[in-house]
């Protein structure tokens, strides 16, 4: 068989041809397999040895065109239709080698500027949506916190499954759209309500206690969608994938539709805090006074708990029904320990659920790997942490420093009542002694002090200029004699109030005394001791009620 000649070529056509050529053999790969068509791909083809335009002369004269010029057209007709299938394969196995990839990158700049500044329109919609909701959330916890039914958004949000899972069996028997947002919210409004009302009815017609009817609610509910998910599963109709969303969240897949629903409930719910929140606070203090005075509790209770429902259903879309709980809780506990105001702590509570919306969406916003839901509750974690350390009213550090004040200035209380009890005790004995010194070691026996504890107390009352040490001799100053001289006679009318009206045997009610002194909080000590500073200093100390013993 004669070999055909060889026909000139075109400027560029080698190219072209050779991409028609990988298409196809892409093409006939991947009716086998997707992964086959790899072995195929235009990588491989270039990498074949040998001479590129003896294998394509064979080739096309395989299909049947022999002119040069003739190719070129073909080359580019295929090349027009075969490209954007081409790239299509290319981003196909692209995006499944992005899905598979685990590996995890720290952002540059550009993708910290593109955050920080919300240059994207899907970071701005997230974002808004999760800040709206944090603010609510915040709000409506803050009562819900004081009203002792910090885990009612968590009953609430499990009790919504069951509602979600039936609203989609509905609407795929009656031939509506399954995945509508709005069906699948108003099915999870209506068993959330439900929840909600067998929660108030096995509280106020059974004995059980309130914790034990939200356990209940909690698990059956959550079981019964459990199971409905699972008969959604064996359904011939509709499409279940997507429903498990709305129990861990999908707060990076938010849609502008989304997030205006979102922002009008989070701003139903907090207009009505607003409006209500004289009558929601006497709530949450006393439902008992409330109910005296004539306000609606029944009333007011329902209208909280819908509160709930709301700021708990739109929460699903964000974080999802397991973790929604946490935008409930615990901006409201790390507003409690700024503040002992309500209505500080409930603006508080706000920024905090704010802050932790924003920061922990944009977190995950630097890092798609991390789920957006998570993200929130872990950054409002972090600012409970720093509020319960750093708090100003009620933080670990301030109350550490308080009751670390309180003991010091207890010390040097007991210190200048020793001082004077000993120096009293001395001055009925010696006539002619004003103000009588004692020794460290009779103060050491009195008060079971340890000799560093004793020293360290008396060098922060010189400081005061209350006592002078000279050698081993302890006396009072007349500003130390005037105060210990008031310290004793309170303390002394502690001691008569317990013998009299307390029926304290006298022996152990200096005891008694001190520990009265020392269990309650600082401020009611404050609170005893301004009553008692109300009387004039003119009133003698009265006498020791019991003898002085070492000890004592």
């Amino acid at each position: 068989m004669r070999r055909p000649p060889r026909l000139p070529w075109p400027p560029g056509s080698v190219r072209i041809v050779r991409s028609v050529i990988a298409f196809r053999s892409a093409k006939a790969a991947s009716l086998g397999s997707f992964r086959g068509a790899k072995v195929a791909s235009f990588r491989n083809f270039r990498g074949a040895k040998g001479d590129d335009q003896t294998l394509i002369d064979r080739t096309l004269v395989g299909f049947g065109i022999r002119g040069g010029w003739q190719c070129l057209w073909v080359a580019i007709l295929f090349s027009v239709f075969a490209s954007p299938v081409c790239s299509s394969r290319v981003w196909a196995q692209a995006e499944v080698a992005s899905i598979t990839d685990r590996s995890m990158e720290w952002p540059d700049s550009s993708q910290w500027r593109r955050v920080l500044l919300l240059e994207d329109y899907n970071t701005r919609v997230v974002v808004l949506g999760v800040a709206l909701l944090g603010a609510a959330c915040g709000i409506v916890g803050s009562f819900t916190l004081l009203r002792k039914r910090a885990l009612m958004g968590d009953a609430l949000a499990h009790a919504s499954l069951p509602g979600i899972a039936a609203a989609f069996m509905l609407a795929t028997l009656i031939g509506a759209d399954e995945k509508s947002l709005a069906w699948l919210l108003s099915g999870a409004t209506l068993s959330g309500l439900m929840g909600v009302g067998l929660i108030l009815f096995l509280r106020h017609q059974t004995r059980l206690k309130e914790d034990t009817a939200l356990g209940i609610v909690l698990s059956v509910f959550f079981g019964a969608g459990m199971a409905m998910l699972g008969v959604i599963q064996q359904m011939e109709k509709g499409h279940a994938a997507g429903l498990e969303t709305f129990i861990y969240g999908k707060t990076a897949s938010m849609r502008a539709a989304d997030a205006g629903l979102i922002a009008v409930a989070s701003l139903l719910a907090i207009g009505s805090c607003v409006l209500l929140f004289k009558e929601l606070k006497l709530l949450c203090f006393d439902a008992d006074f409330a109910g005296s005075r004539g306000t609606p509790v029944l009333w007011l209770d329902w209208v909280l708990m819908a509160l709930v429902v709301l700021t708990t259903i739109v929460g699903l879309q964000a974080v999802g029904l397991i973790l929604v709980v946490a935008l409930l809780v615990i901006p409201a506990a790390a507003a409690r320990f700024w503040t002992e105001a309500m209505w500080r702590m409930a603006w508080i509570a706000a920024g905090l659920g704010m802050l932790g919306g924003v920061f922990g969406a944009a977190s995950s916003a630097l890092f798609p790997k991390l789920p957006s839901g998570a993200m929130i509750v872990l950054v409002c974690a972090v600012l409970f942490l720093f509020s319960m350390v750093f708090g100003a009213k009620r933080g670990m550090l301030i109350r550490s420093l308080r009751r670390r004040r309180l003991n010091r200035r207890v010390g040097r209380q007991h210190l200048l009542r020793g001082i004077y009890e000993l120096a009293e005790d001395k001055s009925s004995r010696q006539s002619g002694s004003d103000r009588p010194a004692v020794s460290m070691r009779e103060l050491q026996q009195l008060r079971s002090w340890s000799k560093k504890s004793l020293q360290a107390t008396i060098r922060r009352a010189m400081r005061d200029e209350l006592v002078q040490l000279r050698a081993d001799q302890v006396q009072l100053t007349h500003a130390g004699w005037a105060e210990a001289a008031r310290l004793t006679r309170q303390h002394r009318l502690w001691e008569l109030y317990l013998v009299h009206y307390a029926e304290v045997a006298p022996a152990r009610v200096d005891r008694d005394a001190d520990a009265i002194e020392h269990v309650l909080e600082p401020e009611l000590v404050d609170e005893l001791e301004a009553l008692l500073d109300q009387q004039p200093l003119t009133i003698e100390v009265p006498s020791n009620p019991h003898a002085l013993t070492e000890s004592s």
